[in-house]
């Protein structure tokens, strides 16, 4: 039962924090002359060769076993704090392991103490598996599972050894029934052979939790757990009802039992290597990283390359990503998980990443924590573009309003205005026709129908300024035609694009060369211009070149600056060299996706 209460403190209240050097140090001794008693008692007991094997074979592993759970857990207690509990129960199970070792003894005392714990070391094996990463059995299966364990290892045993059979120094006997004892055997390896197999059965659930394979070195840690309970399971099946290789089937248990604490302590060096990543991530985001880089940066740290950062806005109260586009974080789909990163106090971002991170907890709070001032820069710059984003998209719609209100002007100068005066003009010839014997009349109904005339031009020029109804008609190239067979000087035109381009590009474009062409007209002194429109690489390049005087003024105008505003709008960029005396060259490139 002391067995018993030694693990049932392991969910409840343990030593707070590391052990001195002075506990370490006796824990270590302790640990080492408590391998070598067993290597000892497993050389020169009575009765190990007959019923284990090789007696030396037997006494190299008891040792091994013994020390390296009470060594391993000794590291994880000293180096892993909020394992402790884990490391604690390491430390007891290979105490407990030597102890069940004195049933080699040929001393009446020790041999029945290490007899009654003879099946408590496997158990307790089995409770520090069950009981990984943290020390403690986390759902009801796991604790019904250690506790029949335990009961089966203790009570079955102690019946055992009242029924007797096991010779001069078991002082429990009471009654000898050989025939009854191994009933009971039988009925105890087989409880905890189930025992173990149950167990195995939660480890595996655990490796595929969420039906998604965990990251390793916690697969590693599982995997080694659960081949050391199979080993157990047909060692203990072996015992009870016989058949070939027990012997050998003992001395494989023996090595995985062993090995395991020692595949643990390997993924400790690997966390450790891990956290000094961390250190060239911390060495790393004082510098200037670009979001991606930075995403890049924390994706290599975590060994997670699906990683993605989403940055929290404040004031729109939601997640977007490096390009300012909403994230919504509470639907990331199976296998994803978000871990919030904060600075200060406040939450800044998140991490997206694959939900097998959260078996390294301590990893990924180590990288949100030294990524929070890195994020909270990359935050901003985040918030800077979907400000610029949405400021972009105003300036689109509030340009598309205006175009789609000149083309309505457009429409009713042509429907309106222009037709009433053409009507009128058509009145006019009407009534010249029935006054022909009235020179003078006559002469003021044609001087009327120039005026009317000049009117229609003067309402054209202004309807094509306000919207080119021959662009939305014939496309930009016909309009563009028409604009510098207009030109006040020569112009050389060069067209390279095939087909109709979206509508708000040739505007654009159309109004550049048609500023560009009056400013020629007004301002240049020029003798030529050339044009040019190429289609390139998914762009509209436009091209205006004179041969005046330069000089031009782009600051204080608006006409320029307007046209910057509406290329800038869709995503494109307008440029002007105007030199003194060397002519000027407007540029612009328009995307056309």
């Amino acid at each position: 039962m002391a067995a018993t209460a030694v693990a049932a403190r392991f969910d409840g209240r343990v030593a707070r924090g590391p052990p001195g050097a002075l506990t370490s140090w006796a824990v270590a001794f302790a640990g080492i002359a408590a391998a070598a008693a067993a290597f000892a008692l497993a050389t020169i007991g009575e009765g190990v060769g007959i019923e284990m094997g090789e007696p030396l074979v037997i006494a190299v592993l008891a040792a091994l076993l013994t020390l390296s759970y009470v060594l391993c857990g000794l590291v994880v207690w000293r180096r892993r704090p909020e394992e402790r509990r884990f490391g604690l129960l390491m430390i007891v199970a290979g105490f407990v392991n030597f102890v069940a070792a004195l049933v080699w003894s040929e001393n009446a005392v020790p041999h029945t103490i290490g007899q009654a714990l003879d099946f408590v070391a496997p158990v307790l094996f089995l409770h520090v598996f069950l009981a990984f990463p943290d020390g403690r059995l986390r759902g009801r299966p796991e604790r019904v599972l250690v506790v029949t364990a335990y009961a089966t290892a203790i009570t079955l045993e102690l019946t055992r050894m009242y029924l007797g059979g096991f010779g001069p120094n078991n002082l429990l006997e009471g009654h000898t029934d050989p025939g009854a004892g191994e009933v009971v055997r039988k009925v105890q390896l087989t409880i905890i052979s189930a025992c173990c197999l149950g167990g195995v059965v939660l480890l595996v659930a655990r490796r595929w939790q969420r039906a998604r394979p965990r990251r390793r070195p916690v697969a590693l840690f599982v995997d080694a757990f659960a081949l050391a309970l199979v080993m157990m399971a047909f060692l203990f099946l072996s015992l009870a009802y016989g058949g070939p290789w027990t012997a050998q089937i003992r001395w494989a248990t023996f090595g995985a039992l062993a090995l395991a604490p020692i595949v643990f302590l390997i993924g400790l060096v690997y966390a450790r290597l891990a956290r000094s990543a961390i250190a060239g991530l911390v060495v790393e985001l004082p510098r200037e990283l670009a979001p991606p880089d930075l995403r890049d940066a924390l994706a290599r740290t975590l060994r997670d390359p699906s990683l993605e950062l989403a940055y929290w806005l404040p004031e729109y109260e939601t997640y977007a990503d490096v390009d300012g586009q909403p994230l919504d974080v509470a639907e990331l789909g199976e296998g994803r998980s978000a871990t919030v990163i904060t600075w200060e106090g406040k939450r800044v971002g998140a991490l997206l990443h694959d939900s097998s991170l959260n078996d390294e907890q301590e990893l990924l709070d180590a990288v949100t924590a030294a990524a929070g001032i890195a994020v909270e820069n990359a935050r901003l710059q985040a918030d800077l573009r979907a400000r610029l984003k949405e400021l972009r998209g105003s300036r689109l719609r509030m340009i598309e309003a205006g175009q789609k209100e000149r083309q309505r002007l457009e429409r009713n100068l042509h429907d309106g205005a222009q037709q009433r005066l053409i009507a009128l003009s058509l009145r006019l010839s009407l009534l010249e026709k029935k006054v022909v014997d009235d020179p003078q009349l006559i002469e003021q109904l044609d001087a009327a129908r120039a005026e009317i005339a000049l009117s229609l031009d003067e309402l054209r020029d202004v309807a094509r300024g306000i919207h080119p109804a021959v662009l939305t008609g014939h496309g930009l190239g016909v309009a563009v035609e028409s604009l510098v067979a207009r030109a006040a000087v020569p112009v050389r035109l060069t067209l390279e694009m095939d087909g109709r381009l979206p509508e708000r590009v040739e505007v654009a474009a159309y109004y550049v060369i048609s500023e560009s062409l009056a400013n020629i007209a007004k301002h240049s002194g020029a003798r030529a211009a050339r044009v040019s429109l190429v289609y390139e690489l998914g762009a509209l390049v436009v091209e205006v070149v004179d041969d005046g005087v330069g000089g031009a003024d782009t600051e204080s105008g608006s006409g320029l600056r307007g046209l910057a505003d509406r290329v800038e709008a869709l995503g494109g960029r307008l440029r002007v060299w105007t030199p003194q005396g060397g002519g000027t060259r407007v540029q612009a490139e328009i995307p056309c996706a």
